[in-house]
Protein backbone atom coordinates (compact mmCIF):
# COMPACT_ATOMS: atom_id res chain seq x y z
CA UNK A 1 0.00 0.00 0.00
CA UNK A 2 3.04 2.23 0.16
CA UNK A 3 3.68 5.04 -2.25
CA UNK A 4 7.12 6.07 -3.62
CA UNK A 5 9.14 8.23 -1.25
CA UNK A 6 10.90 10.50 -3.74
CA UNK A 7 10.39 11.88 -7.22
CA UNK A 8 13.32 9.79 -8.42
CA UNK A 9 11.62 6.67 -7.12
CA UNK A 10 8.31 7.87 -8.49
CA UNK A 11 9.69 8.25 -11.99
CA UNK A 12 11.43 4.90 -11.80
CA UNK A 13 8.11 3.31 -10.90
CA UNK A 14 6.01 5.25 -13.36
CA UNK A 15 7.87 5.15 -16.64
CA UNK A 16 8.52 1.44 -17.38
CA UNK A 17 6.57 0.78 -20.57
CA UNK A 18 8.21 2.40 -23.58
CA UNK A 19 4.83 3.45 -24.88
CA UNK A 20 6.01 6.49 -26.79
CA UNK A 21 9.04 7.71 -28.66
CA UNK A 22 10.63 9.32 -25.60
CA UNK A 23 13.99 8.19 -24.40
CA UNK A 24 13.23 6.59 -21.04
CA UNK A 25 16.86 6.32 -20.05
CA UNK A 26 17.46 10.00 -20.73
CA UNK A 27 14.39 10.88 -18.70
CA UNK A 28 15.39 8.72 -15.76
CA UNK A 29 19.03 9.73 -15.88
CA UNK A 30 18.10 13.39 -15.76
CA UNK A 31 15.52 12.99 -13.02
CA UNK A 32 16.74 10.17 -10.86
CA UNK A 33 20.44 9.74 -11.47
CA UNK A 34 22.18 6.53 -12.30
CA UNK A 35 20.81 4.82 -9.21
CA UNK A 36 17.48 4.31 -10.95
CA UNK A 37 19.07 2.74 -14.01
CA UNK A 38 19.36 -0.80 -12.77
CA UNK A 39 20.01 -3.46 -15.34
CA UNK A 40 17.11 -5.11 -17.08
CA UNK A 41 18.61 -8.48 -16.32
CA UNK A 42 17.66 -8.06 -12.67
CA UNK A 43 14.04 -8.79 -13.56
CA UNK A 44 14.66 -12.04 -15.40
CA UNK A 45 11.78 -14.46 -15.06
CA UNK A 46 11.68 -18.21 -14.83
CA UNK A 47 9.19 -19.03 -17.55
CA UNK A 48 9.56 -19.80 -21.22
CA UNK A 49 7.35 -19.03 -24.19
CA UNK A 50 6.29 -22.56 -24.99
CA UNK A 51 2.85 -22.04 -23.51
CA UNK A 52 2.60 -25.75 -22.69
CA UNK A 53 1.25 -27.15 -19.45
CA UNK A 54 3.83 -28.91 -17.30
CA UNK A 55 3.52 -31.89 -15.00
CA UNK A 56 5.98 -30.32 -12.57
CA UNK A 57 4.62 -29.25 -9.21
CA UNK A 58 5.79 -25.66 -9.34
CA UNK A 59 4.84 -22.20 -10.54
CA UNK A 60 6.96 -19.05 -10.71
CA UNK A 61 5.76 -15.71 -9.32
CA UNK A 62 7.20 -12.27 -10.08
CA UNK A 63 6.80 -10.10 -6.99
CA UNK A 64 7.32 -6.36 -6.50
CA UNK A 65 6.66 -6.65 -2.75
CA UNK A 66 10.23 -6.07 -1.65
CA UNK A 67 9.60 -4.16 1.59
CA UNK A 68 9.90 -6.45 4.65
CA UNK A 69 6.26 -6.41 5.80
CA UNK A 70 4.50 -7.02 2.44
CA UNK A 71 7.24 -9.49 1.43
CA UNK A 72 6.49 -11.51 4.55
CA UNK A 73 2.76 -11.41 3.89
CA UNK A 74 3.22 -12.64 0.30
CA UNK A 75 5.41 -15.49 1.59
CA UNK A 76 2.63 -16.55 3.96
CA UNK A 77 0.03 -16.40 1.17
CA UNK A 78 2.24 -18.56 -1.04
CA UNK A 79 2.75 -21.02 1.82
CA UNK A 80 -1.03 -21.27 2.07
CA UNK A 81 -1.25 -22.03 -1.65
CA UNK A 82 1.45 -24.73 -1.37
CA UNK A 83 -0.38 -26.39 1.53
CA UNK A 84 -3.74 -26.39 -0.26
CA UNK A 85 -2.52 -27.38 -3.74
CA UNK A 86 0.77 -29.21 -3.35
CA UNK A 87 2.25 -26.83 -5.93
CA UNK A 88 5.50 -25.10 -4.98
CA UNK A 89 5.54 -21.35 -5.79
CA UNK A 90 8.98 -19.97 -6.66
CA UNK A 91 8.86 -16.28 -5.73
CA UNK A 92 11.09 -13.97 -7.75
CA UNK A 93 11.14 -10.82 -5.59
CA UNK A 94 12.62 -7.68 -7.16
CA UNK A 95 12.80 -4.29 -5.48
CA UNK A 96 9.80 -2.17 -6.36
CA UNK A 97 11.71 0.43 -8.39
CA UNK A 98 13.54 -2.04 -10.58
CA UNK A 99 10.38 -4.07 -11.12
CA UNK A 100 8.47 -1.03 -12.39
CA UNK A 101 11.34 0.20 -14.53
CA UNK A 102 11.91 -3.09 -16.32
CA UNK A 103 8.39 -4.51 -16.60
CA UNK A 104 8.19 -3.97 -20.36
CA UNK A 105 11.37 -5.89 -21.16
CA UNK A 106 10.45 -8.50 -18.56
CA UNK A 107 7.10 -9.28 -20.18
CA UNK A 108 8.60 -9.42 -23.67
CA UNK A 109 11.29 -11.87 -22.51
CA UNK A 110 10.68 -14.91 -20.35
CA UNK A 111 8.53 -13.67 -17.49
CA UNK A 112 7.39 -15.65 -14.48
CA UNK A 113 4.16 -17.62 -14.87
CA UNK A 114 2.32 -15.12 -12.65
CA UNK A 115 3.37 -11.55 -11.92
CA UNK A 116 2.14 -8.73 -9.71
CA UNK A 117 0.80 -5.56 -11.29
CA UNK A 118 -2.01 -2.98 -11.21
CA UNK A 119 -5.63 -2.88 -12.36
CA UNK A 120 -7.07 -0.41 -14.85
CA UNK A 121 -5.18 1.23 -17.68
CA UNK A 122 -1.82 -0.31 -16.84
CA UNK A 123 -3.33 -3.78 -17.01
CA UNK A 124 -5.21 -2.96 -20.22
CA UNK A 125 -2.05 -1.61 -21.85
CA UNK A 126 -0.16 -4.90 -21.55
CA UNK A 127 -3.27 -6.94 -22.38
CA UNK A 128 -3.76 -4.95 -25.59
CA UNK A 129 -0.10 -5.53 -26.49
CA UNK A 130 -0.58 -9.29 -26.13
CA UNK A 131 1.80 -9.45 -23.18
CA UNK A 132 -0.66 -10.96 -20.68
CA UNK A 133 -2.68 -14.15 -20.45
CA UNK A 134 -6.48 -14.32 -20.63
CA UNK A 135 -7.91 -15.01 -17.17
CA UNK A 136 -11.59 -15.21 -18.14
CA UNK A 137 -11.66 -18.92 -17.20
CA UNK A 138 -10.18 -18.11 -13.80
CA UNK A 139 -12.80 -15.41 -13.25
CA UNK A 140 -15.48 -18.01 -13.97
CA UNK A 141 -14.36 -19.75 -10.77
CA UNK A 142 -13.94 -16.64 -8.60
CA UNK A 143 -16.50 -15.13 -6.27
CA UNK A 144 -16.54 -12.28 -3.77
CA UNK A 145 -15.74 -9.44 -6.17
CA UNK A 146 -17.98 -6.47 -6.90
CA UNK A 147 -18.80 -5.45 -10.47
CA UNK A 148 -16.48 -2.47 -10.02
CA UNK A 149 -13.53 -4.79 -9.28
CA UNK A 150 -14.35 -6.97 -12.28
CA UNK A 151 -14.60 -3.91 -14.51
CA UNK A 152 -11.16 -2.78 -13.31
CA UNK A 153 -9.81 -6.25 -14.24
CA UNK A 154 -11.24 -6.30 -17.77
CA UNK A 155 -9.31 -5.51 -20.93
CA UNK A 156 -10.46 -3.55 -23.96
CA UNK A 157 -11.61 -6.80 -25.57
CA UNK A 158 -14.00 -7.63 -22.71
CA UNK A 159 -11.80 -10.41 -21.31
CA UNK A 160 -10.31 -10.46 -17.81
CA UNK A 161 -6.54 -10.21 -17.42
CA UNK A 162 -6.15 -9.36 -13.74
CA UNK A 163 -7.04 -10.81 -10.33
CA UNK A 164 -7.39 -8.15 -7.57
CA UNK A 165 -5.83 -8.73 -4.16
CA UNK A 166 -5.77 -5.44 -2.26
CA UNK A 167 -6.70 -1.79 -2.57
CA UNK A 168 -6.72 1.52 -0.71
CA UNK A 169 -9.19 4.40 -1.09
CA UNK A 170 -8.33 8.09 -1.19
CA UNK A 171 -10.32 10.25 1.21
CA UNK A 172 -10.01 13.29 3.49
CA UNK A 173 -8.38 12.21 6.78
CA UNK A 174 -8.52 14.03 10.10
CA UNK A 175 -8.03 13.54 13.85
CA UNK A 176 -11.33 13.03 15.67
CA UNK A 177 -10.04 14.66 18.85
CA UNK A 178 -9.18 17.89 17.02
CA UNK A 179 -12.59 18.04 15.37
CA UNK A 180 -14.37 17.27 18.62
CA UNK A 181 -12.38 19.96 20.40
CA UNK A 182 -13.55 22.60 17.94
CA UNK A 183 -16.98 21.20 17.20
CA UNK A 184 -16.29 20.68 13.47
CA UNK A 185 -18.83 18.82 11.34
CA UNK A 186 -18.06 16.71 8.27
CA UNK A 187 -18.78 18.78 5.13
CA UNK A 188 -20.99 17.29 2.44
CA UNK A 189 -20.69 20.13 -0.10
CA UNK A 190 -17.81 22.23 -1.38
CA UNK A 191 -19.31 25.36 0.22
CA UNK A 192 -19.35 23.60 3.58
CA UNK A 193 -15.73 22.57 3.07
CA UNK A 194 -14.60 26.13 2.40
CA UNK A 195 -16.61 27.45 5.36
CA UNK A 196 -15.05 24.80 7.60
CA UNK A 197 -11.59 25.68 6.31
CA UNK A 198 -12.11 29.35 7.08
CA UNK A 199 -13.06 28.43 10.64
CA UNK A 200 -9.97 26.24 10.96
CA UNK A 201 -7.83 29.21 9.96
CA UNK A 202 -9.45 31.29 12.70
CA UNK A 203 -8.70 28.48 15.14
CA UNK A 204 -5.00 28.56 14.28
CA UNK A 205 -4.95 25.44 12.09
CA UNK A 206 -3.77 24.98 8.52
CA UNK A 207 -7.04 23.74 6.99
CA UNK A 208 -5.68 21.27 4.42
CA UNK A 209 -2.30 19.56 4.71
CA UNK A 210 -0.61 19.38 1.31
CA UNK A 211 2.63 18.11 -0.23
CA UNK A 212 3.85 17.56 -3.78
CA UNK A 213 7.62 17.28 -3.59
CA UNK A 214 7.37 13.76 -4.97
CA UNK A 215 5.23 14.69 -7.96
CA UNK A 216 2.26 12.36 -7.49
CA UNK A 217 0.17 13.59 -4.51
CA UNK A 218 -1.30 16.56 -6.41
CA UNK A 219 -2.68 14.08 -8.94
CA UNK A 220 -5.09 12.95 -6.22
CA UNK A 221 -6.41 16.49 -5.80
CA UNK A 222 -6.87 16.91 -9.56
CA UNK A 223 -8.58 13.52 -9.79
CA UNK A 224 -11.14 14.11 -7.07
CA UNK A 225 -12.05 17.59 -8.31
CA UNK A 226 -12.43 16.24 -11.85
CA UNK A 227 -14.55 13.32 -10.63
CA UNK A 228 -16.79 15.65 -8.62
CA UNK A 229 -17.11 18.33 -11.32
CA UNK A 230 -17.19 16.25 -14.51
CA UNK A 231 -17.87 12.66 -13.44
CA UNK A 232 -16.14 9.32 -13.82
CA UNK A 233 -16.54 8.82 -17.57
CA UNK A 234 -15.00 12.19 -18.33
CA UNK A 235 -12.06 11.28 -16.09
CA UNK A 236 -11.54 8.03 -18.00
CA UNK A 237 -11.86 9.73 -21.41
CA UNK A 238 -9.55 12.60 -20.43
CA UNK A 239 -6.92 10.16 -19.21
CA UNK A 240 -7.27 8.15 -22.44
CA UNK A 241 -6.57 11.25 -24.54
CA UNK A 242 -10.13 11.39 -25.88
CA UNK A 243 -11.04 14.74 -24.29
CA UNK A 244 -9.27 18.09 -24.69
CA UNK A 245 -7.41 19.57 -21.76
CA UNK A 246 -8.37 22.97 -23.17
CA UNK A 247 -12.08 22.26 -22.66
CA UNK A 248 -14.14 24.38 -20.28
CA UNK A 249 -14.64 21.27 -18.15
CA UNK A 250 -10.94 20.93 -17.41
CA UNK A 251 -10.51 24.66 -16.91
CA UNK A 252 -13.29 24.54 -14.32
CA UNK A 253 -11.33 21.90 -12.41
CA UNK A 254 -8.23 24.10 -12.27
CA UNK A 255 -10.29 27.19 -11.48
CA UNK A 256 -11.96 25.41 -8.56
CA UNK A 257 -8.59 24.16 -7.35
CA UNK A 258 -7.12 27.68 -7.59
CA UNK A 259 -9.86 28.87 -5.24
CA UNK A 260 -8.96 26.14 -2.75
CA UNK A 261 -5.15 26.53 -2.87
CA UNK A 262 -5.06 29.31 -0.21
CA UNK A 263 -6.61 26.79 2.20
CA UNK A 264 -3.77 24.34 1.58
CA UNK A 265 -0.46 24.09 3.41
CA UNK A 266 1.94 26.53 1.66
CA UNK A 267 5.30 25.63 0.09
CA UNK A 268 4.00 22.17 -0.81
CA UNK A 269 6.63 21.51 -3.50
CA UNK A 270 9.28 21.27 -0.81
CA UNK A 271 7.32 18.84 1.37
CA UNK A 272 6.92 15.05 1.26
CA UNK A 273 3.58 13.37 1.88
CA UNK A 274 4.96 11.98 5.13
CA UNK A 275 5.73 15.49 6.37
CA UNK A 276 2.26 16.69 5.43
CA UNK A 277 0.73 13.70 7.22
CA UNK A 278 2.78 14.53 10.29
CA UNK A 279 1.23 18.00 10.41
CA UNK A 280 -2.14 16.28 10.89
CA UNK A 281 -0.60 13.83 13.35
CA UNK A 282 0.82 16.79 15.31
CA UNK A 283 -2.59 18.54 15.25
CA UNK A 284 -1.27 21.45 13.20
CA UNK A 285 -3.43 20.78 10.11
CA UNK A 286 -7.14 20.05 10.16
CA UNK A 287 -7.43 17.51 7.33
CA UNK A 288 -5.54 15.82 4.49
CA UNK A 289 -6.62 14.30 1.17
CA UNK A 290 -4.53 11.14 0.67
CA UNK A 291 -4.68 7.37 0.43
CA UNK A 292 -5.32 5.08 3.37
CA UNK A 293 -1.56 4.61 3.68
CA UNK A 294 -1.53 7.97 5.50
CA UNK A 295 -2.11 5.87 8.63
CA UNK A 296 1.53 4.76 8.43
CA UNK A 297 2.47 8.12 9.97
CA UNK A 298 0.36 7.52 13.07
CA UNK A 299 1.18 5.24 15.99
CA UNK A 300 -1.11 2.30 16.75
CA UNK A 301 -2.66 4.32 19.57
CA UNK A 302 -3.14 7.39 17.38
CA UNK A 303 -4.79 5.39 14.60
CA UNK A 304 -7.92 5.05 16.74
CA UNK A 305 -8.12 8.87 16.62
CA UNK A 306 -7.90 8.89 12.81
CA UNK A 307 -11.06 9.19 10.72
CA UNK A 308 -12.00 10.27 7.21
CA UNK A 309 -14.80 11.39 4.91
CA UNK A 310 -15.15 11.18 1.16
CA UNK A 311 -14.46 14.44 -0.66
CA UNK A 312 -17.72 16.41 -0.70
CA UNK A 313 -20.15 16.97 -3.53
CA UNK A 314 -19.60 19.83 -5.98
CA UNK A 315 -22.36 19.13 -8.54
CA UNK A 316 -25.56 17.56 -7.20
CA UNK A 317 -26.23 15.89 -10.55
CA UNK A 318 -22.91 14.04 -10.28
CA UNK A 319 -22.79 13.42 -6.54
CA UNK A 320 -19.90 12.17 -4.44
CA UNK A 321 -19.89 8.41 -5.00
CA UNK A 322 -16.90 8.08 -7.34
CA UNK A 323 -13.41 7.90 -5.86
CA UNK A 324 -9.81 6.88 -6.42
CA UNK A 325 -9.12 3.43 -4.99
CA UNK A 326 -6.02 1.94 -6.69
CA UNK A 327 -6.15 -1.86 -6.92
CA UNK A 328 -3.11 -4.15 -6.74
CA UNK A 329 -3.13 -7.78 -7.81
CA UNK A 330 -1.83 -10.46 -10.17
CA UNK A 331 -1.63 -11.18 -13.89
CA UNK A 332 -0.49 -14.19 -15.93
CA UNK A 333 2.23 -14.31 -18.57
CA UNK A 334 1.03 -14.64 -22.16
CA UNK A 335 2.59 -18.12 -22.42
CA UNK A 336 3.31 -19.42 -18.93
CA UNK A 337 5.48 -22.50 -18.59
CA UNK A 338 2.98 -24.00 -16.15
CA UNK A 339 -0.37 -22.64 -17.26
CA UNK A 340 -2.47 -25.04 -15.19
CA UNK A 341 -0.48 -24.24 -12.06
CA UNK A 342 -0.57 -20.53 -12.84
CA UNK A 343 -4.37 -20.66 -13.08
CA UNK A 344 -4.55 -22.60 -9.80
CA UNK A 345 -2.44 -19.96 -8.12
CA UNK A 346 -4.56 -17.12 -9.51
CA UNK A 347 -7.72 -18.81 -8.28
CA UNK A 348 -6.12 -19.10 -4.86
CA UNK A 349 -4.83 -15.50 -4.57
CA UNK A 350 -8.26 -14.28 -5.71
CA UNK A 351 -10.05 -16.43 -3.13
CA UNK A 352 -11.11 -16.18 0.48
CA UNK A 353 -8.23 -18.20 1.96
CA UNK A 354 -5.53 -15.91 0.59
CA UNK A 355 -7.49 -12.84 1.64
CA UNK A 356 -7.87 -14.22 5.17
CA UNK A 357 -4.11 -14.75 5.43
CA UNK A 358 -3.51 -11.16 4.29
CA UNK A 359 -6.00 -9.72 6.78
CA UNK A 360 -4.46 -11.70 9.63
CA UNK A 361 -0.91 -10.65 8.85
CA UNK A 362 -1.22 -7.08 7.54
CA UNK A 363 -3.58 -4.75 9.42
CA UNK A 364 -2.80 -1.88 7.05
CA UNK A 365 -4.22 -3.59 3.97
CA UNK A 366 -7.74 -3.84 2.59
CA UNK A 367 -8.42 -7.07 0.71
CA UNK A 368 -10.46 -7.04 -2.47
CA UNK A 369 -12.44 -10.23 -1.89
CA UNK A 370 -15.64 -9.51 0.05
CA UNK A 371 -15.79 -13.09 1.31
CA UNK A 372 -12.75 -12.59 3.53
CA UNK A 373 -13.04 -12.67 7.30
CA UNK A 374 -12.56 -8.99 8.06
CA UNK A 375 -13.55 -9.22 11.73
CA UNK A 376 -9.96 -8.28 12.53
CA UNK A 377 -10.17 -5.01 10.61
CA UNK A 378 -9.65 -1.82 12.59
CA UNK A 379 -12.50 0.72 12.62
CA UNK A 380 -10.60 2.70 9.97
CA UNK A 381 -10.22 -0.35 7.72
CA UNK A 382 -13.89 -1.25 8.09
CA UNK A 383 -14.99 2.25 7.17
CA UNK A 384 -12.59 2.34 4.20
CA UNK A 385 -13.97 -0.97 2.92
CA UNK A 386 -17.53 0.32 3.26
CA UNK A 387 -16.61 3.49 1.37
CA UNK A 388 -15.24 1.56 -1.59
CA UNK A 389 -18.13 -0.89 -1.43
CA UNK A 390 -20.60 1.98 -1.79
CA UNK A 391 -18.72 3.66 -4.64
CA UNK A 392 -20.56 3.79 -7.96
CA UNK A 393 -17.27 4.05 -9.87
CA UNK A 394 -13.69 3.38 -8.84
CA UNK A 395 -10.88 5.25 -10.57
CA UNK A 396 -7.34 3.90 -10.36
CA UNK A 397 -5.56 7.24 -9.80
CA UNK A 398 -4.28 9.56 -12.52
CA UNK A 399 -0.93 7.84 -13.11
CA UNK A 400 -2.60 4.42 -13.42
CA UNK A 401 -5.45 5.57 -15.65
CA UNK A 402 -3.31 7.14 -18.37
CA UNK A 403 -0.13 6.51 -20.33
CA UNK A 404 2.94 6.41 -18.07
CA UNK A 405 4.93 8.74 -20.33
CA UNK A 406 2.13 11.33 -20.32
CA UNK A 407 1.77 11.23 -16.54
CA UNK A 408 5.49 11.54 -15.86
CA UNK A 409 6.70 13.97 -18.51
CA UNK A 410 3.63 16.21 -18.83
CA UNK A 411 1.31 16.04 -15.84
CA UNK A 412 3.86 16.12 -13.00
CA UNK A 413 5.53 19.37 -14.16
CA UNK A 414 2.20 20.87 -15.23
CA UNK A 415 0.55 20.38 -11.85
CA UNK A 416 3.64 21.63 -10.05
CA UNK A 417 3.67 24.70 -12.31
CA UNK A 418 -0.01 25.28 -11.50
CA UNK A 419 0.73 25.09 -7.77
CA UNK A 420 3.48 27.69 -8.22
CA UNK A 421 1.32 29.97 -10.37
CA UNK A 422 -2.40 29.13 -10.53
CA UNK A 423 -3.30 32.25 -12.53
CA UNK A 424 -2.47 31.18 -16.10
CA UNK A 425 -4.95 28.33 -16.52
CA UNK A 426 -5.40 28.95 -20.26
CA UNK A 427 -1.66 28.73 -20.90
CA UNK A 428 -1.32 25.68 -18.69
CA UNK A 429 -4.12 23.72 -20.32
CA UNK A 430 -2.93 24.65 -23.82
CA UNK A 431 0.55 23.36 -23.00
CA UNK A 432 -0.85 20.09 -21.64
CA UNK A 433 -3.09 19.62 -24.68
CA UNK A 434 -0.29 20.24 -27.18
CA UNK A 435 1.98 17.72 -25.48
CA UNK A 436 -0.87 15.25 -25.13
CA UNK A 437 -1.49 15.31 -28.87
CA UNK A 438 2.12 14.47 -29.68
CA UNK A 439 2.25 11.64 -27.13
CA UNK A 440 -1.13 10.03 -27.81
CA UNK A 441 -0.60 10.05 -31.58
CA UNK A 442 2.85 8.47 -31.33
Amino acid sequence: MSRPRSQAEYLARLVPPSVAGINRRSLLAGAAGTGALLGTGLLAGCGDDSGSDSDSKNVSVGSNQSDPKPKDVIAKVMDGFKTSSGVEPAINTVDHNTYQENINNYLQGKPDDVFMWFAGYRMRFFAAKGLAGDLSDVWGKLSGFSDAFKKASTGDDGKQYFVPSSYYPWAVFYRKSVWQQHGYQVPTTLDQLTTLSAQMKKDGLTPIAFADKDGWPAMGTFDILNLRINGYQFHIDLMAGKEAWTSDKVKKVFDTWAGLLPLHQPDSLGRTWQEAAQSVQQKKSGMYLLGLFVAQQFSNEEQSDLDFFTFPEIDSTIGAKALDAPIDGYMMARKPKNKANAQKLLEYVGGKAAADITVKNDPSTLVANTGADTSGYTALQKKAAELVGSATEIAQFLDRDTRPDFASTVIIPALQQFIKDPKDINGLTSSIENQKKSIFTD
